[in-house]
């Protein structure tokens, strides 16, 4: 029986950055953050740094499903959260994962490239997300390139995107800033019609694990029952914070500041 102070549990299966940035210590700082307990499962291994992604390998699906299945046995779930899957396979892997989760919200994060451009799957695997993964989604959350590669429309608007996305899934959140406008425009699109604009200033320098960032941070919030568009806002400010307090660790992108300095003291 959960205690009045037990923190609702967000299954996490995203892939592993040795530099900390991105991935899951993304997902893990980010709910820490909303008052969120991380149950990350492994799906993918990188060699990464802050400057570009390398190389990677997906892990065996039965590996994967022994951590997803280790922890709904023993945890409460309450949302689940997708980065990094790198294979068909895996996009098969959460559909069975899902099964066993009636009900329960999940944020797909189509993360296909890495933030300095490298490719993190083929792209059979964004197709296998728009046409399987999708329709067991709650929200996606693409920067508009990965919008581009899913709807097959490379030179396409954030609103063309969404036309062609939404038969696929519910609802869409599309990222900005990969322009030079003055102002970031993150647009949430919904299969009813309806349509919420979110803008922000934006910030100088670009950034490694903003994307995982937004998605676990929106999984939290509605893990912690946060109606949809009130989610998005909340996630998309937070993110936006942990961006203006970000540091350069290494020699590339900077690295949001998920948690505050004095965190845990």
């Amino acid at each position: 029986m959960k205690t009045p102070n037990s923190r609702p549990v967000v299954l996490c299966m995203s892939g592993h950055d040795p530099s900390g940035g991105a991935g899951l210590q993304a997902d893990i700082e980010a709910l820490l953050a909303q008052g969120c307990h991380a149950a990350p499962t492994v799906t993918a291994l990188t060699v990464q740094d802050t400057v570009n992604v390398s190389d990677f390998r997906v892990l065996d699906r039965d590996w994967v499903l022994a951590q997803a299945r280790a922890v709904i046995a023993d945890l409460p779930v309450a949302a689940v959260k997708l980065g990094m899957l790198g294979s068909v396979e895996m996009v098969d892997t959460v559909l069975e994962v899902m099964s066993q989760l009636p009900g329960v919200p999940l944020v797909c994060d189509p993360v296909l490239r890495a933030g300095g451009g490298g490719s993190l799957g083929r792209d059979d695997v964004g197709y296998a997300m728009r046409e399987r993964l999708f329709a067991v989604s709650t929200i996606a959350t693409p920067n508009l390139p990965e919008a581009r590669i899913l709807a097959e429309l490379p030179d396409g608007s954030a609103d063309a995107c969404a036309d062609k996305l939404l038969p696929f899934i519910e609802h869409l959140l599309i990222t900005g800033g990969h322009g030079d406008e003055a102002e970031v425009h993150n647009r949430l699109y919904s299969r009813d019609g309806s349509r919420h604009t979110f803008t922000c200033a934006r910030l100088p320098g670009s950034y490694h694990g903003s994307g995982c960032t937004l998605a676990s941070t929106l999984a939290g919030r509605l893990a912690l029952g946060e109606e949809l568009v009130s989610a998005v806002r909340s996630a998309l400010d937070y993110t936006w914070r942990t961006l203006r307090d970000a540091e350069q660790p290494g020699h590339g992108q900077y690295v949001p500041r998920r948690l505050p300095l004095d965190f845990g003291a």
